[in-house]
């Protein structure tokens, strides 16, 4: 049988045969690529660098944060070679350090006045280092009572705290065992060893020193026309103040002696208790301090006005 004649034969042409590519790309998922990691990682530390950077302005003073300012003005020719920086262009007075090693930024203490909350830091650190001071010798006063004979015999006599006002020592009256003779100013012996080992503890610090006395509510029973627990209150203070200077504390630390007489008691239910008569020494804070003296000037100007 004969074959059919193409139209390729018949025309005398041949064609050519069409091929059709067929590109097949494998997609791979970004889920399981690990690109993301790199990106994540990248965003994580920008995230942090961006946070520490927020705690970095919130914890710096005004001052630190122009300071910081100043150094970006700065031309970096000026911060290695020394001249005027940028912020000193209105500035007649020329100043500050021609040296990379002394200041890398053109920034004078002068120039830049304390700010409130410069201020507020200051009393802050100030007020904390007394603190610390006090809380020392708290420390060191307890060490000797622990140590020393003499003061570990009374410890139960003897009160350490701190108040409002600083460092608080009390020296209690016992049933059997008075500071004092009764009704007098006289100091037994073992008080005035304990007073005077207290006054040489006192120096290592630079703070004032108020002293005051204090009795029970027993009225006074002596012969003496007038006198009075204030009278003995105030005497007592001043016995003790003696012996605190005998035992090597500078005078010039006292800075007030009162005698307060019932009107403190130790313990209100018991007006009559032994601790009620007691020597109370105050190792001032600076506030105490400052209050104190604001009362000796108000005090002076009264009797001034008075006479």
């Amino acid at each position: 049988m004969a074959r059919p004649k193409s139209r390729t034969a018949k025309s005398g042409k041949k064609t050519r045969p069409i091929v059709v590519k067929r590109i097949t790309r494998k997609t791979t998922s970004l889920r399981n690529s690990g690109t993301w990691k790199i990106a994540y990682a990248d965003f994580v530390t920008a995230m942090m660098a961006f946070f520490l950077l927020m705690w970095l302005i919130g914890s710096s003073s005004a001052s630190s944060l122009r300071g910081i300012s100043e150094y970006f003005k700065t031309p970096l020719m000026v911060a290695l070679m020394g001249g005027k920086s940028t912020s000193d262009v209105d500035s007649i007075i020329t100043g500050g350090s021609n040296s990379p090693t002394e200041g890398g930024y053109q920034v004078k203490k002068g120039d830049i006045p304390p700010t409130r909350n410069d201020m507020k830091d200051a009393k802050i650190n100030l007020q904390l280092q007394e603190i610390a001071r006090l809380q020392h010798l708290k420390q060191r006063l307890e060490d000797a009572i622990a140590t020393k004979p003499a003061m570990q015999k009374f410890k139960d006599q003897l009160l350490i705290d701190i108040t409002n006002e600083g460092l608080r020592i009390q020296i209690l009256d016992k049933q059997n065992r008075p500071m004092f003779n009764l009704g007098s100013t006289t100091l037994q012996p073992y008080t005035i060893e304990i007073l005077r080992e207290i006054g040489a503890v006192l120096n290592e610090v630079p703070n004032k020193v108020s002293l005051s006395g204090h009795t029970d509510a027993t009225p006074y029973q002596g012969g003496a026309e007038n006198y009075s627990n204030w009278d003995l209150s105030i005497g007592r203070a001043n016995a003790s103040r003696r012996e605190l200077i005998a035992g090597g504390m500078d005078p010039a630390k006292i800075m007030r002696v009162v005698g307060l007489a019932s009107s403190a008691l130790f313990d209100p239910e018991n007006p009559l208790s032994p601790s009620n008569r007691r020597i109370s020494i105050i190792v001032m804070n600076r506030a105490a301090e400052q209050s104190a003296g604001m009362e000796g000037d108000s005090l002076t100007v009264d009797s001034d006005a008075g006479s």
